[in-house]
């Protein structure tokens, strides 16, 4: 229950100071203990390889299924050799897994944690924007 500091009642006189009400501090919980600097190292390389915005469309793409170079090419309007760069990248930060299929390579996603990182961040920006 609220208690008043003052022991007057507030006449609501102008220049009359309004008693302070003192209010429980909510309880909190202790502080979640931070994992290993491997760890967020780690967790840094891989948020610095989603960074770059075709490698988010990328990820996006994947997300529905696995890809070769060429159907990314065709859905993203971006040069074959730029999309391998990308894949280079994604694939070293394990992000996505190559698998050869003849003379091709299908794409997909590790798991579904990654997409779900690309997605949550798209629709926040998405919110901001029309929010």
């Amino acid at each position: 229950m609220p208690t008043v500091s003052s022991g007057a009642a507030p006449s609501g006189l102008p220049g009359e100071a309004e008693p302070h009400v003192h209010s429980p501090a909510p309880a909190q919980s202790p502080p979640t203990p931070p994992p290993a600097p491997g760890t967020l190292a780690d967790a840094g390389e891989l948020l610095r390889a989603l960074a770059a915005p075709v490698r988010i469309a990328i990820v996006l793409q994947l997300r529905d299924g696995d890809r070769c170079v060429h159907e990314l090419v065709d859905a993203l309007d971006v040069a074959q050799p730029l999309i391998s760069q990308h894949l280079r990248v994604l694939k070293a930060a394990g992000v996505v897994h190559g698998e050869r299929r003849g003379r091709e390579v299908a794409y997909r996603l590790v798991d579904d944690h990654l997409a779900h990182i690309v997605v949550d961040a798209v629709a926040h920006v998405q919110e901001e924007a029309h929010g």
